[in-house]
């Protein structure tokens, strides 16, 4: 360690109170100053105090957290709890804590859907400090008494936004209510504050400190955002045009999970090394895309918004969003998978004509008016790959009619982006 190194670290992060032993773990992972985050929340929890912490995705909330959490469970004992919303997100978050915490001796466990509740129930048995889990998968482990949480001492709820859109708020209210509030703290992390989020917090934390980077729902400020209007049949030529005018990692979001593995089969005829995430993934598979996605194997990486809070991969170029998200929070943390680290990036977005509704939403939502971009001059349409079921239905360049329900429906009664129509989802 270099001493211009050394004093960098300490004059950033000591000066926000963490220990020796945390700072040579940052200065080894090359963490050297705080995001404005990690700054402002990192004294306070060091403190016990309950944290609201408002920020976009990508400013560092896992440290913000994690580096307080770890420091104080060294010190006062106890296990702490970290929920999220899906399985990405669980295992990201884990991987942080471990590159802080692995050296003096941290043990963590992931307890999520998808993976083996046998070894779960053996992880959950060596006493981890911290649990990070999904609250489907915590809830089961609940119900078949083989976890509980009367030493939970600091617990975070990460993505609170995401979990409530996603309908864990049950789930949610039912694991807080089963930690021992007397002594507890508790910290929120959101990039949005919608009701259910503001509700949540009155009801579970003690007179929590509000931290807030950037104002609710503010897109991030590196990317570059554009739309365009364009027919669902000329969506993969216009794909094809970015795929060819970047050179850089490219994540392309799809509405569906079906939809998404259509594009990615397509990408791949087009010459692309891509891969996909969707529920219809096993975790393992998942987990391989993900991991390819970051070391290169996959230039392209298709996903639902499943993998909108679980992807932080630096150097993202391009984020396309082949179709809007089902809610305009969505669109936040999607684009927010680049720009990140103080890179800049762009996002571009796939709008049919009948969707401009839904478009206003979004910019009501971030402040900002969108810009629309003239269609480019598009490459031919390919001939679809060969299919094995040889049916068009089958086809990814088949052009579905419709979903059940119309698109553009903002603009009254129980449209695209009312989250209240949706059940909750196991991930």
């Amino acid at each position: 360690m270099t001493q211009e190194l050394l004093k960098t670290t300490v004059s950033g992060f000591q000066t926000l109170g963490v220990a020796p032993k945390l700072l040579e773990a940052l200065t080894r992972l090359k963490l050297i100053t705080p995001s404005p985050i990690q700054h402002q929340s990192i004294p306070v929890a060091m403190e016990g105090k309950d944290i609201v912490g408002i920020a976009q995705t990508g400013t560092g909330k896992t440290l913000a957290f994690g580096l307080p959490m770890i420091q104080r469970l060294g010190i006062y004992h106890g296990q702490g709890l970290v929920l999220v919303p899906t399985r990405e997100l669980a295992l990201q978050v884990e991987e942080t804590l471990q590159k802080v915490g692995r050296n003096i001796g941290f043990k963590s466990a992931v307890i999520i859907g998808g993976a083996s509740m046998n070894q779960q129930i053996q992880a959950i048995r060596r006493q981890p400090h911290v649990i990070v889990a999904t609250p489907g998968r915590l809830v089961d482990h609940l119900e078949q008494g083989t976890i509980k949480l009367n030493q939970i001492k600091i617990v975070v709820l990460d993505e609170a936004d995401r979990m409530f859109d996603i309908g864990f708020a049950p789930q949610i209210n039912r694991i807080l209510k089963l930690i021992p509030k007397e002594g507890r703290q508790t910290m929120l992390f959101s990039a949005t504050m919608p009701p259910e989020v503001v509700k949540m917090a009155g009801a579970h934390l003690s007179l929590p400190l509000r931290i807030e980077v950037a104002p609710s729902g503010t897109a991030a400020a590196k990317v570059e955002q554009e739309i365009f209007m364009v027919s669902k049949e000329l969506k993969l030529q216009l794909l094809e045009k970015l795929l060819n005018d970047y050179k850089g990692t490219v994540l392309v979001f799809s509405r569906t999970k079906h939809g998404a593995k259509k594009i990615a089969v397509v990408v791949r005829h087009m010459g692309h090394p891509a891969a996909e995430i969707h529920s219809n993934r096993s975790l393992a598979q998942r987990r391989e895309a993900l991991n390819g996605f970051k070391t290169g194997k996959y230039r392209i990486l298709v996903a639902t918004d499943i993998a909108a809070r679980g992807i932080d991969v630096t150097g993202i170029e391009l984020v396309v969003n082949y179709d809007l998200p089902d809610n305009s929070e969505d669109y936040v943390h999607r684009i927010g998978r680049t720009g990140r680290a103080g890179y800049a990036g762009r996002a571009v977005s796939f709008a049919t004509p009948d969707q401009r509704g839904d478009i206003k939403s979004i910019e009501r939502l971030i402040r900002k008016t969108l810009p629309v971009k003239a269609l480019p001059v598009l490459p031919p349409r390919r001939l679809p790959p060969p299919s094995p079921m040889g049916n068009r239905e089958q086809s990814p360049f088949h052009s579905p009619g419709p979903r059940r329900g119309g698109q553009g429906q903002g603009h009254g009664g129980r449209g695209r982006f009312d989250r209240s129509r949706r059940g909750p989802k196991r991930f």
